[in-house]
């Protein structure tokens, strides 16, 4: 009975372990390439090394960490491939979720828009990146809401949260105020109904990202000290 009170302990404490490093790395709080020692993150959350390292394989196998050996655990970073890959597909998804939009928003869900994207344009006019990329984001979130799609909505939050980190180094200070002209494109077809052009726009938007991720790649490779 003990062993199986035991047991279950570990599962439990290695679920919750799972679910507090993941938020961590998709909220950017742990970035590509931190290192994730077993023995301090085991003083970190008060538990054995046992339930630490089911949960670091855990997120190894979700591709959100990487092992290596004799070198411990880190955060994985991404390659230039993959990124490139990611937001092609986040180009899709937010395309589609324009499109949608386009049809089904409602007289109030558009005036939320339009009132992000106010606050877009006076945070870029500001120069206040940080404000800037929070706005962005409720921006992208609205329009999402306005499709009334769910799944494609949770779908591509999860892809969201996996590029974040890297979209916050190539959405920069130098690139606030055109994303602000390409928002007001997209805002304006979603208001005018307009389906094909609001889907068209958006893709335009987030796929042009995707030419900027191997910079991104690089400048994070030498953040942390890498050749």
């Amino acid at each position: 009975m003990e062993a199986i009170a035991e047991e279950k302990e570990t599962r439990l404490s290695s679920d919750s372990l799972i679910r507090i490093l993941e938020g961590d790395i998709l909220d950017s709080k742990l970035k590509p390439g931190d290192r994730l020692d077993e023995q301090s993150l085991a003083r970190r959350f008060e538990v054995s090394r046992t339930p630490v390292r089911e949960a670091l394989r855990h997120l190894a196998s979700s591709g959100l960490v990487e092992i290596r050996k004799n070198q411990g655990a880190a955060v994985r970073r991404l390659t230039t491939t993959e990124l490139i890959e990611m937001f092609q597909v986040m180009a899709e998804f937010e395309g589609l979720s324009a499109r949608l939009s386009a049809r089904r928003m409602s007289a109030e869900e558009i005036e939320v828009m339009r009132r992000r994207h106010e606050e877009c344009t006076a945070l870029a006019e500001g120069r206040d990146y940080e404000g800037f990329f929070a706005a962005n984001n409720l921006l992208h979130e609205a329009i999402f809401l306005g499709s009334k799609n769910e799944f494609l909505h949770q779908e591509a939050r999860k892809l969201r949260n996996r590029v974040n980190v890297y979209r916050r180094h190539i959405t920069g200070p130098r690139l606030m105020h055109k994303s602000v002209q390409e928002h007001a494109g997209i805002v304006a077809a979603i208001e005018a109904g307009d389906e094909e052009k609001a889907h068209r726009l958006m893709r335009e938007h987030v796929d042009l990202l995707a030419g900027s991720a191997a910079d991104v790649v690089l400048a994070l490779k030498a953040q942390s000290g890498e050749a």
